[in-house]
């Protein structure tokens, strides 16, 4: 049971998503590590789905760390580009450096969505969140939250690609909406309320 510890690593070196995940946690009276905070290396992620990516994180870190982990794999999908950017959102970040520029991410899926000449704007986060534990069990759990493409790119509260993403309902952008309205509706925590209810409420 998940409340039979009250520490656990956050498998990610992205400050947004380990921000929104303590933030998620902190209810809980849960104290969060980054992996970066561990000295973790990065995990590469070879696999074909966000659930197989955020299993080789969480699974890695925990043994590495001794304690449970939790990884968040998620990205962008959009229809008009058949799913892409999707399990690759952060690689079309890639600046010839390597750097990740997430204004150029969005500038890419704009051309890309330009050149495929589609007027269809339907796009989605996926997050797959991943609790593992030391002894290379994990148990996964997958949400969403759909939305439309928009530009150009608005706000500056979010990151990654929430400013060119407006939930769907919606007149504002991820980038532009208040944290914490977005956190009671993002795709992450959709992921996360299966988790709690899964671990916490069904023990």
């Amino acid at each position: 049971m998940i409340t039979k510890f009250d520490r656990l690593v956050v498998a990610s070196h992205n400050i947004g998503k380990v921000r929104e995940i303590r933030e998620l946690l902190a209810p809980f009276g849960i104290i969060t590590q980054s992996a970066a905070e561990l000295g973790l290396p990065d995990v590469e992620e070879t696999g074909l789905t966000f659930s197989a990516n955020a299993e080789l994180k969480s699974i890695a870190a925990a043994k590495a760390a001794g304690i449970p982990a939790l990884s968040d794999d998620s990205g962008l999908a959009v229809d008009a580009l058949n799913g892409a950017p999707g399990i690759y959102s952060a690689r079309w970040t890639e600046n010839d450096k390597g750097a990740r520029d997430w204004a150029l991410g969005m500038t890419r899926v704009q051309e890309a969505m330009d050149k495929a000449g589609s007027c269809a704007t339907s796009a989605r986060f996926i997050c797959a969140l991943s609790l593992a534990f030391p002894t290379g069990k994990a148990r996964t759990y997958v949400g969403k939250v759909e939305g439309d493409i928009v530009f150009p790119a608005r706000g500056s509260k979010g990151f990654g690609y929430d400013p060119i993403f407006q939930p769907r309902g919606h007149d504002v952008t991820f980038g532009e909406m208040n944290p914490a309205d977005k956190h009671a509706m993002s795709h992450r925590a959709d992921a996360f309320a299966q988790l709690i209810k899964a671990e916490f409420e069904s023990k």
